[in-house]
């Protein structure tokens, strides 16, 4: 028996007494069949024997997404994506390109965190105003609100929106006749910060149950602190908490905050920290430092990157994303570059 099939059982049945074998037996798995990660270790020098806790896994740059086809196939189970994620960026950046072997794994596993947070899907109402994402195209954020919207069974449509502000806000009158389910607004940053500022005296932006933003200007606006930009979305939507999200192409799975920055990491998904001076200084007892992530999902390509993101890790297990590292390149980079 190939290794993914039985893999993909216990991932169903994950729990946070199981992860850290779960994920010791998916580097022994990836570090042989991935083949940017392998050749990253043995530029490294390291070896699956040499790795024997989490904290001493190597996490590959995230920038090898752009570069290279990160994908995990064994010789007898060789595959073709059936989908393919693309990283928001503009005409002038190369843009992340996640290859999905399988695209309701993406879904269902986001499903199931988006549960684990929020409840059934079906007693919520999707809205989104995300048109950055909907106009590049390839986007996994879209592709995972559409499938919430579908599997909601919700009868508002269309629940995404461009530009067309007077429409969103009818679609939420809309919502609002059906007293049994909540109502959830998922918007990027700038474009939630253009909503307020034309309607600003819109009563519809007021009978919303949650408002999630997705983080990013795309150079749209200018780049706020986090404190400052829910401060301002506060003073539009009303002072209810505003709920985030930290995923990314390259991952399949996300993490929610449900106010204040704090996100909580579902059981697939780890949050390491390491000196932003060192990239092979990972520390599980590190408070602060850059962000590695361990995305348990992500069994047909790379489970461990490290990223650019800069994170504060509280006591009680919750993490604040507090911005990026400048755009260095990493070192060893270049060796892998073809």
């Amino acid at each position: 028996m190939s290794f993914r099939p039985d893999y993909l059982r216990e991932l169903a049945n994950l729990t946070s007494a199981s992860a850290d074998a779960l994920a010791l037996r998916l580097f022994r798995h990836q570090a042989v069949h991935c083949a940017p990660y392998s050749h990253w270790l043995k530029l490294l020098g390291r070896t699956v024997e040499s790795v024997r806790r989490v904290a001493d896994i190597p996490f590959l740059p995230i920038e090898f997404f752009k570069s290279h086809e990160v994908i995990t196939a064994e010789p007898a189970d060789a595959w073709q994506s059936q989908e393919e994620f693309l990283s928001s960026g503009t005409t002038r950046q190369q843009r992340s390109r996640h290859l999905v072997r399988d695209p309701q794994l993406y879904r269902q596993n986001a499903a199931r965190i988006f549960e684990q947070s929020y409840g059934p899907l079906r007693d919520w109402t999707f809205l989104a105003l995300l048109p950055s994402y909907l106009e590049q195209g390839q986007s996994s954020l879209v592709a995972m609100v559409e499938f919430f919207v579908r599997e909601s069974g919700q009868t508002v449509r269309p629940a995404f929106f461009l530009h067309n502000h007077a429409a969103l806000l009818q679609a939420i009158r809309e919502a609002r006749q059906d007293p049994g389910r909540r109502l959830m607004l998922i918007g990027v940053s700038y474009a939630l910060l253009d909503l307020i500022q034309d309607h600003a005296n819109a009563p519809e932006l007021r009978q919303l149950d949650a408002v999630l933003e997705t983080g990013g200007m795309k150079g749209r606006r200018r780049e706020m602190i986090r404190e400052e930009l829910h401060a301002e979305l506060q003073a539009g939507f009303g002072p209810m908490p505003i709920h985030s999200e930290y995923g990314m192409t390259e991952l399949l799975s996300q993490a929610y905050s449900n106010g204040e920055g704090r996100f909580w990491a579902p059981p697939q998904l780890r949050i390491l920290l390491r000196d932003p001076s060192d990239p092979f200084s990972v520390d599980e007892n590190r408070m602060a430092g850059a962000i590695n992530v361990i995305d348990l999902a992500n069994v047909d390509s790379c489970a461990f990157l490290e990223t650019r993101d800069l994170a504060r890790r509280h006591p009680d297990g919750s993490f604040e994303v507090l911005g990026r590292l400048d755009n260095s390149d990493i070192r060893g980079c270049n060796q892998m570059a073809s």
